[in-house]
């Protein structure tokens, strides 16, 4: 089964369209990318196909039945449309050939992308086709028609070729029709691998784009061919979340690192495309993920939609666009926008049922950590959502729920999510390493253990799943007291930066107590740090500092637990963990679900340190113990 994006076609689809969507999602191989309606700069092509043993091919799709067509021609044709009328339109062949031709002329200005050497130096290292599917036509229409003399055999496909029901299909079929579209006149010399695929998908969708390393120009007659290393993308299913526009309210629940956030931008961004006229909210709880969001927003639509012909006129439209998308912490925009306190929700409500006051209306709202809002926040925001578009999306990990809230959306908002709701298991932001140490510390504390998700809805926790990417295993220091922590933090700090090339901004330490009647926590971490010659940050020193908060600065970042979450760097040393759970906080599972959240804002490095006894303390005593015995194991083995 082929992976389809967006998952499932748009209800206003035409019914050959959705028989075709059907078809070519059941019939193509598992590696095979069939995309519906795609934009690609600035076009819409009817579907786009990407296939490892393929290349690239675009259809063009015609609901026109034989009595529909009365003159063709190999550029124009003569039809009489819904309205009895005829018109003249571009012939469909040439369609899906220009849109063809667009996308390859895209593809040829990237150096990884094309031959080298020989005699198809500087085309596509693959091959490239077009065709035209007519799905109220069959092959004996065209026959008796006369209408295979304006478009071959080669290039067409026909209802009786793409309906299973039909007693003429055939899955072989099918494919040869499709490897017979292209018209280049050479085949792929080695399968497209992963990179090249990512390549495809990062030139002709720049809303998938994460980011790419880019390497030196290389100039070819009067044109510059642009080198990209190192890309990533949002993976297909990131991809198809944040594009199933129109879905009106959706539920998208995450494992840490998973790229909720991600998604929930890149979908504020088309969103605003689709819909320029549209009024559209995000909020969060927390302000330093709050000026994280708008960063990225920024950034998306700062970015060149064409790498290689910057338009200016286009570039202006998107930040006329951006201005569309308003991003708040929840409690700034009851201050900023409704000028009311939180204590004065319940009222307002009051007077909402009442109609006794007017309050802006949103198109869409987008709502990330939404396990972190209170039930009449989440009424509140749903009130002032247009009841014509409905277009609610929550973002939720429970595992990272500090704030003990009881969930039901359906009471909350008044919508339901159920068959609207998807689960991001895979972590992409974390080492393997890191993901498994931080979900076997979630589950050997958590007393939610056994309210895992198991599927769809059921449970209410969702088992992580990491990508193959390595790294060390997370570093375990007992120190003798709580300043040899911060020398020994310092001094790896040091190595990391001078050793492996990390820069001091991305990295961050994370403690739990600001001060105790022993010791000024947050006083001795930035007069250590100082005085090592470490240039620091404190980030949630106040609002002010909270809000001028940028990643880029050349900084190490101080934060608490608290204010980490959707924040993610390098390297990230977490403090003074005999601190948890802290002794005035009742709640032990809001300390195990803060815990977890800092280790799991660390990509690569993570480096936990105590220096006294606490529940936390002896659990990571029990780590380093079961270390040292499985290398005793295994030196023995050896």
């Amino acid at each position: 089964m082929a992976i389809t994006v967006p998952e499932t076609i748009r209800s206003s689809a035409t019914a050959g369209e959705r028989l075709l969507f059907r078809t070519l999602k059941s019939y193509l191989p598992d590696d095979y990318i069939v995309y519906y309606e795609p934009e690609i700069r600035g076009k819409r092509p009817d579907f786009v196909i990407v296939g490892p043993d393929l290349g690239i091919l675009v259809l063009e799709v015609k609901d026109y039945t034989k009595n529909t067509i009365m003159m063709v021609n190999h550029d124009e044709w003569t039809i009489v449309n819904g309205k009895s009328e005829q018109v003249t339109v571009k012939s469909p062949l040439r369609q899906a050939r220009d849109y063809i031709f667009h996308i390859a002329d895209a593809l040829k200005k990237d150096v990884n992308l094309i031959h080298h050497d020989g005699p198809y130096k500087f085309q596509l290292k693959f091959p490239y086709g077009f065709g035209t599917v007519f799905t109220r036509c069959t092959q004996q229409d065209f026959v008796a028609n006369g209408l295979y003399s304006v478009i071959s055999p080669q290039f067409s496909l026909m209802r009786d070729e793409i309906d299973p029901e039909n007693e003429s299909f055939s899955e072989e079929n099918l494919m040869e029709k499709l490897l017979n579209m292209f018209v280049t006149s050479y085949r792929l010399r080695n399968l497209l691998s992963y990179e090249d695929i990512q390549s495809i998908r990062y030139h002709l969708f720049p809303e998938v784009r994460i980011s790419a390393e880019f390497k030196q120009v290389v100039p070819y007659q009067d044109q510059i061919l642009l080198s990209l290393h190192d890309i990533k993308t949002m993976d297909l299913h990131q991809e198809n979340l944040a594009k199933q526009l129109g879905d009106k309210n959706r539920l998208i629940r995450g494992v840490a690192g998973s790229g909720k956030t991600l998604i929930l931008s890149s979908r504020a961004k088309l969103l605003a495309k689709e819909n320029p006229d549209w009024k559209i909210l995000i909020l969060c709880y927390n302000i330093s993920l709050s000026n994280t969001i708008q960063h990225m927003i920024e950034h998306m639509f700062e970015e060149q939609r064409d790498l290689f012909d910057f338009d200016f006129k286009d570039n202006l439209v998107e930040k006329k666009v951006n201005h569309r998308i308003e991003v708040f912490n929840f409690h700034a925009w009851l201050k900023n926008c409704l000028r009311i306190h939180e204590r004065q929700i319940p009222l307002l409500l009051e007077k909402l049922e009442r109609q006794e006051t007017i309050l802006p209306q949103y198109d869409a709202i987008l709502i990330d950590e939404a396990q972190d809002f209170e039930q009449d926040w989440l009424l509140l925001v749903s009130k002032l959502l247009n009841p014509s578009t409905q277009s609610l999306l929550l973002v939720e990990d429970r595992a990272q729920n500090i704030y003990k809230r009881k969930r039901s959306y359906v009471q909350d908002t008044g919508l339901n999510f159920q068959g609207r709701s998807k689960v991001l298991t895979i972590n992409y932001r974390n080492s393997a390493e890191i993901v498994n140490f931080a979900w076997d510390f979630y589950q050997k504390n958590s007393s939610l253990k056994n309210k895992v998700v198991s599927r769809g809805f059921e449970g209410e926790i969702i088992t992580p799943k990491s990508t193959r990417r390595k790294g060390p295993e997370p570093a375990i220091y007992k120190a003798n007291n709580f300043k040899e922590e911060l020398l020994l933090v310092a001094k790896q700090m040091k190595k990391l930066h001078e050793l492996h090339k990390i820069p001091y901004d991305q990295m961050l330490v994370l403690y739990r107590v600001k001060k105790d009647k022993y010791t000024n926590y947050i006083d001795s971490i930035l007069s250590a740090f100082t005085a090592e010659g470490i240039p620091v940050y404190w980030l949630t020193e106040n609002e002010y500092s909270k809000r001028s908060y940028d990643k880029n600065d050349g900084n190490v970042k101080i934060s608490t637990i608290d204010s980490s979450k959707g924040l993610d760097f390098q390297a990230v040393f977490i403090v003074g963990i005999h601190n948890m759970p802290f002794a005035l906080e009742e709640d032990v599972e809001r300390e195990v679900s803060l815990l977890y959240i800092g280790m799991t804002r660390a990509q690569t490095y993570l480096c936990l340190t105590y220096s006294n006894e606490s529940m936390f303390s002896q659990y990571l005593d029990s780590v380093k113990n079961a270390r040292t015995q499985s290398k005793i194991l295994s030196v023995k083995d050896y």
